[in-house]
């Protein structure tokens, strides 16, 4: 029996991600990578390419129920329940991503709806970033800043940087107080200033920016500070 670590470095699974990312990998190589060990009489990689090969491709896999999974030679309880978690956590990325981008944002309520959710628990302050396309749709959010409150600050630079490798109609600003307080600083009203006005040169309008505060929120559009 070949093992995954008889192998040559940039032929196993896990180094060849690492090399050449996710993308380069087979079906059986991705599969192998989840359920990590295979048995007695067959590597992990045999295992599941034995998978792919019975069940054809990974949307038939992740079809199956436990009670099927578990009759596969070298597929266990546990190898079935990881298998079982991976495709689900697939299935509600995919689900989740079509949401965000059918989702129309029409008013600070839209976006507090969205967001409330991932932030009101946060303990530290988070600067997220939101682009819109042309029809006020979310192309992507990310992140820009964590930390205590001086070393959150953001720079307008950095925003429009994101916002332009993002093909930006125009942008949301979020972060969030884990003080529980919604109200805006003199600090978060002049930032917003120089993005608005940063926004106004690079012709990406700041859509709002908003507090989230627990599940309270304070939209500068409906305050008039934008």
């Amino acid at each position: 029996m070949l093992r995954v670590k008889d192998l040559p470095l940039d032929d196993r699974p896990r180094e060849k991600l690492m090399l050449r990312g996710p993308q380069s990998l087979t079906d059986a190589e991705l599969i192998a990578i989840i359920l990590r060990t295979g048995t007695k009489g067959k590597s992990v990689i045999s295992v599941a390419q034995s998978l792919v090969t019975e069940s054809g491709n990974l949307a038939v896999i992740a079809s199956k129920p436990l009670s099927a999974l578990v009759k596969n030679p070298g597929i266990g309880k546990d190898k079935a329940i990881t298998l079982l978690a991976a495709f689900e956590i697939s299935r509600r990325v995919i689900s989740q991503s079509k949401w965000f981008s059918e989702k129309k944002i029409t008013s600070p309520k839209d976006i507090a709806d969205i967001f409330i959710p991932l932030m009101k628990d946060e303990l530290k302050e988070k600067f997220i970033l939101v682009c819109l396309n042309s029809a006020n749709k979310i192309i992507k959010f990310e992140t820009i800043s964590i930390g205590s409150l001086n070393s959150s600050v953001v720079h307008a630079r950095e925003i429009f940087k994101a916002a332009i490798e993002n093909s930006s109609a125009s942008i949301i600003l979020l972060h969030n107080h884990p003080s529980g307080n919604p109200e805006p600083s003199n600090e978060d009203i002049a930032v917003t200033k120089k993005m608005v006005e940063t926004g106004k040169i690079l012709d990406i309008p700041v859509f709002d920016h908003l507090i989230i505060a627990g599940n309270l929120y304070t939209s500068f559009v409906e305050k008039r500070l934008i």
